[in-house]
């Protein structure tokens, strides 16, 4: 009997818990709420790990909000009317990025030749793999053309994407899986091949990991936060330029 009723009282429990969750799944501020306090709880974990690269905040805070979604089965319209506010502040972010650049605007001028050097080789390699490995494995023309610009920040990568006849949503999962593992393995893969100077560091992170790869710039310092900001836009901007072009000429 007592068995029985522990059962009943405990599915009792668990309906009122499933009649909140949906009662506070209808608020958009729920949302903004969960990605933030994932977001927290990553940093928080990433300061206490020493900072180390491999426990990324970012990446800690996804895979908390995924399993929160898969669990609750929520789908991600009704989660991105709350997170959308997030979304937008990725605007003023960026072009927040520009106060350590202006700040180092003296080492851009002196490296202006070697930047842009830098950034259409860095362009057309990030391209290109992504190219012949999709092709390699296999992959359909939809999902190579979806992945040919991933290094570029993601509503750049998406626009491309779209124009191309790529999958919009597929380039962006690539995008921040791309910016993830950059930033995770870009810091210890440029100490390995004895790259030091931190002008060099940023703009790798930011030619190969965009944003993601510019927050763990900044990190290491000022110098290589302010490159890797100026890399991400410009590389942007090459890829916007490159990407068809290549694959006009050779696809």
């Amino acid at each position: 009997m007592g068995d029985a009723t522990a059962f009943h009282e405990g599915r009792a429990m668990t309906g009122e818990l499933q009649t909140i969750w949906v009662y506070l799944a209808a608020s958009p501020l729920l949302s903004l709420t969960l990605t933030l306090l994932a977001y927290i709880a990553g940093q928080w974990l990433h300061e206490k790990s020493g900072q180390n690269p491999l426990v990324n905040p970012v990446l800690l805070a996804v895979l908390a909000l995924v399993a929160l979604l898969t669990v609750t089965d929520t789908d991600y319209a009704s989660y991105f009317q709350g997170a959308q506010f997030v979304h937008f502040l990725l605007g003023p972010a960026t072009v927040a990025l520009a106060i350590p650049l202006y700040r180092q605007v003296h080492r851009v001028k002196d490296s202006a030749i070697a930047i842009i050097v830098a950034v259409i080789c860095g362009s057309l390699t990030a391209v290109t793999t992504a190219v012949a490995i999709a092709w390699a494995l296999g992959a359909s023309e939809q999902t190579i053309l979806s992945m040919a610009p991933k290094s570029a920040t993601t509503p750049v990568a998406m626009g491309i994407a779209e124009q191309l006849g790529g999958l919009p949503s597929l380039t962006a999962a690539a995008v921040i899986l791309t910016g993830i593992v950059g930033a995770m393995a870009g810091s210890s893969l440029l100490t390995l091949v004895q790259i030091r100077d931190s002008r060099a560091r940023g703009l790798a992170m930011g030619v190969a990991s965009h944003g993601i790869g510019t927050a763990r710039a900044l990190q290491m310092n000022e110098v290589a936060g302010a490159f890797s900001g100026l890399a991400m836009g410009l590389n942007a901007l090459a890829t916007a330029v490159l990407v068809p072009v290549l694959l006009r000429l050779f696809w």
